[in-house]
C-alpha cells in the first residue's frame, strides 16, 4: 500500500482531534503530519499550526494535545481517514501505470486499510478524489480527483470478465465481496457523467445482538420476534444501519427458534449458519430473478420464517402482505423515515380499489415497525435512535379507517405496550447525555419536546 511514516499514534490522534474540530482540512492534515520528524509528538504538530496561524486559540490547542496524549495511552488507533493519509498508508500516484492484476491487488490492500479505519463505506469515483464515510462524515483520503481511466480500472479490477461485460450493458451492478478472514463487503457500480463510479460498503465483521446495537425495549423486539404470522418492519433513511438490524433480527431467531428461515437479498451482506433454525440465503439476481419471485418461491418451499432485504414495490409489498396473513413471520426493510410514512407508503403504493381490501389486510398483519436513525454520539461515534410502533387495536383501527394521521399520537400514549416515538427517543438519548443540545434540537420535529432542550424555542 506504500510507504509507512512511524508516526507517533498522539500525532494521529491529534491530527483526528484537529480535523473534526474544523481546524485544520484532512488535505492540510495529510501536508503536515508527515513533515514532523519520527520522534515528535501531539504537542510540536500543535506547535506548527499555530506557527502558520492554521490555528490562534492556544488553549484549544493544549487541550486537544491533551486529549491526543490521553487516547494514545489506550494503545487505540484514531478512527480516521486522516491517520491514514497522513502516515502515507495510502498513496494513489501510481494508479495510472498499475496493470489489471495490480490494480486488484491494491483495491484489496485498499478495502483492508478503509475496514482497518473503522468507515462505513469507500468511494472510487471518477472526477472526484476517493473518500470514505466515517461516523457519517465525508473524509477524502487524497486531493487529485481520479481520471475516468484509472475509475474504470480499480473498480472492475473486482470483477471477473462476464461481470465486467454485464456492467457494460446495465451501466449498474451490485455484487457482494468475501475478503480474507471471513469480512465481506457490498459493491455498487455505476456509470455517471465523469465516468464509472463504485461504491464499498464495509460490511460489520460480527453479528450484533439488537440489545448490542443499542435498542432499549428488548423485551418488545423479542415479543414481535416470537409470533409465527404477521409483518415486522424495519425501515429508516439511506446509512441508517437497516441491513445490520435485520441480520441481528434473523441472528436472534436463528439461537432461540427451531424454524425454517428464508432470507432474500440483494447482495448478501452476513452468511448465517444454521444454529437452532435451518437458515437458506438467496441473493436477488443470482439466485432467483427478483425479490418478488423469490417470495412466489418461498410460498411452496415450507419457511416458518421469510426475510425480504427490501420491499421495494407494489408486488414484492403485496405477496409480503400476503403471506404474512398465511402463516408465515414476514421480516422486510423500507426506506421510511417514521412509522406513519411506512404505513402510507405501504398502503398508497396500492390502486384505489385496493384500498379497502389492503388497509384491512395490513391492520391485521402487521405485528409491529422498528424505525431507526443514526445520530452522532456526543463522544464520538454514533449512537442508535429507534421509534417503535406495536400493532395494538388502537393502531388496527387507524390503519383499517384511513386514519394514519392519529398514529403520532398513539405512539405517545402506548408507552403501556412499549412503544415509543423517534422525537422521544432522541429526547431520552440527549437525557442520557449521549447526544449534544445541537444534535437534539436539529433532530427533534415536535416543538414542545424541543422545548426541553436549550437552544430549541
Amino acid at each position: 500500500m506504500g510507504r509507512l511514516h512511524p508516526m507517533k499514534n498522539e500525532v494521529k490522534w491529534f491530527a483526528f482531534l484537529a480535523t473534526q474540530e474544523g481546524i485544520i482540512t484532512d488535505k492540510q492534515a495529510a501536508q503536515t503530519a508527515p513533515a514532523l520528524p519520527p520522534d515528535a509528538g501531539a504537542e510540536a504538530f500543535a506547535a506548527i499550526l499555530y506557527h502558520q496561524k492554521l490555528a490562534t486559540d492556544l488553549g484549544q490547542l493544549h487541550r486537544l494535545v491533551g486529549e491526543a496524549t490521553t487516547k494514545a495511552k489506550t494503545g487505540a488507533e484514531p478512527p480516521t481517514a486522516a491517520s491514514a493519509v497522513a502516515a502515507g498508508a495510502i498513496d494513489f500516484s501510481g494508479v495510472t501505470a498499475m496493470t489489471a492484476a495490480q490494480a486488484k491487488d491494491f483495491m484489496l490492500g485498499l478495502l483492508q486499510t478503509v475496514q482497518k479505519m473503522g468507515a462505513s463505506d469507500l468511494h472510487v469515483s471518477a472526477g472526484t478524489a476517493p473518500f470514505v464515510r466515517n461516523m457519517r462524515m465525508i473524509e477524502f483520503l487524497g486531493s487529485t480527483p481520479f481520471s475516468a481511466e484509472d475509475a474504470r480500472k480499480l473498480n472492475i479490477s473486482l470483477l471477473s470478465a462476464d461481470e465486467v461485460a454485464q456492467f457494460d450493458v446495465k451501466r449498474d451492478f451490485d455484487y457482494a465481496l468475501a475478503m480474507d478472514g471471513g469480512r465481506r463487503i457490498r459493491a455498487n457500480l455505476m456509470l455517471q457523467k465523469d465516468g464509472v463510479t463504485g461504491t464499498y460498503r464495509i460490511v460489520p465483521e460480527k453479528i450484533h445482538t439488537p440489545a448490542g446495537l443499542g435498542f432499549k425495549n428488548i423485551d418488545v423486539i423479542k415479543k414481535l420476534l416470537s409470533y409465527h404470522n404477521g409483518l415486522i418492519l424495519v425501515t429508516g433513511p439511506v446509512g441508517s444501519g437497516k441491513t445490520t438490524t435485520l441480520n441481528s433480527l434473523i441472528d436472534e431467531l436463528n439461537r432461540t427458534r427451531t424454524d425454517h428461515i428464508i432470507a432474500v437479498e440483494d447482495p448478501i451482506e452476513f452468511l448465517h449458519e444454521s444454529q437452532k433454525c435451518v437458515v437458506t440465503q438467496r441473493q436477488a439476481g443470482e439466485h432467483t430473478e427478483t425479490f418478488a419471485t423469490a417470495l412466489k418461491s418461498a410460498l411452496r418451499e415450507d419457511p416458518d420464517v421469510i426475510v425480504i432485504g427490501e420491499l421495494r414495490d407494489l408486488e414484492t409489498i403485496e405477496m409480503a402482505v400476503t403471506a404474512s396473513e398465511t402463516g408465515h413471520l414476514v421480516i422486510g426493510t423500507m426506506h421510511t423515515s417514521d412509522a406513519t410514512t411506512t404505513l402510507n407508503r405501504i398502503l398508497d403504493v396500492f390502486p384505489p380499489s385496493q384500498q379497502p381490501q389492503i388497509r384491512a389486510m395490513v391492520s391485521e398483519s402487521l405485528r409491529g415497525i422498528i424505525c431507526q436513525r443514526l445520530l452522532p454520539a456526543a463522544s464520538g461515534g454514533v449512537v442508535l435512535a429507534c421509534e417503535l410502533l406495536v400493532n395494538t387495536l388502537a393502531i388496527s383501527a387507524m390503519i383499517r379507517d384511513g386514519k394514519t394521521q392519529n398514529v403520532p399520537n398513539a405512539l405517545d400514549t402506548g408507552k403501556r405496550e412499549g412503544m415509543i416515538s423517534m422525537d422521544n427517543a432522541i429526547l431520552t438519548l440527549w437525557q442520557e447525555k449521549k447526544i449534544t443540545d445541537a444534535t437534539a434540537v436539529a433532530n427533534i420535529t415536535n416543538r414542545m419536546i424541543r422545548q426541553n432542550i436549550p437552544g430549541g424555542r
